[in-house]
């Protein structure tokens, strides 16, 4: 179990300090069976500790929730990754990128081990303050996942990756100053949220 644990933040590591040198090594090799065993299996952790979370903090364990840990939230992690696959596939159609489905698939699977981290950030949100500030550092992280995707791993121009991340970006300021932001913390916390609307 330490051995994933010192993998998983070497992963990170690089991730964050040599974006280039992660993403390049990936390419189209046939298997993209793996890049979905990847997406079910961080998807069922990442339901486990959001389960295990609320069991700590004295929430009821209904059925309804060991199903959605263990069936939805896997299943939901592996149509996230198809999702993001087609706007990583469009991304690259307009940056003048790589034109390859597995590429995308791949790319964005070697990244999905900050899938678990995500949910249980979202799911330690109590109030207004934390969902904000939880849901601001969550969605810049994934817009430099994407970026460093775009750039490094389907090969778009740089100026036109630049572009289309500031258009993202844009409209994600767009939903936070809006109350449609309401519904996009909805879809992270619930609970969290509605002390938003007290």
């Amino acid at each position: 179990m330490m051995k994933k644990i010192k993998k998983g933040l070497k992963r990170l590591k690089n991730l964050l300090i040599n974006p280039k040198r992660y993403f390049t090594k990936i390419v189209a090799d046939g298997n993209m069976e793996e890049s979905m065993l990847k997406a079910f299996i961080y998807g069922l952790l990442g339901g486990c500790l959001v389960l295990f979370l609320r069991l700590i903090g004295g929430a009821t364990i209904t059925i309804g929730a060991v199903f959605t840990a263990l069936i939805i939230v896997p299943v939901l992690a592996v149509a996230l990754l198809f999702v993001f696959g087609g706007l990583m596939m469009l991304v690259s159609e307009i940056t003048g990128g790589e034109r390859d489905w597995e590429i995308a698939i791949k790319g964005l699977a070697s990244v999905f081990f900050i899938y678990p981290v995500v949910l249980v950030l979202n799911a330690l949100a109590f109030n207004c303050t934390s969902m904000w500030v939880i849901s601001l550092l969550v969605d810049t992280y994934v817009l430099f996942l994407f970026y460093n995707i775009a750039l490094y791993c389907m090969r778009g121009k740089r100026s036109n990756v630049i572009i289309v991340i500031a258009i993202l970006a844009l409209f994600l300021i767009t939903i936070y100053v809006t109350d449609y932001r309401i519904g996009w913390f909805m879809l992270k916390n619930a609970s969290a949220t509605l002390a938003c609307l007290l």
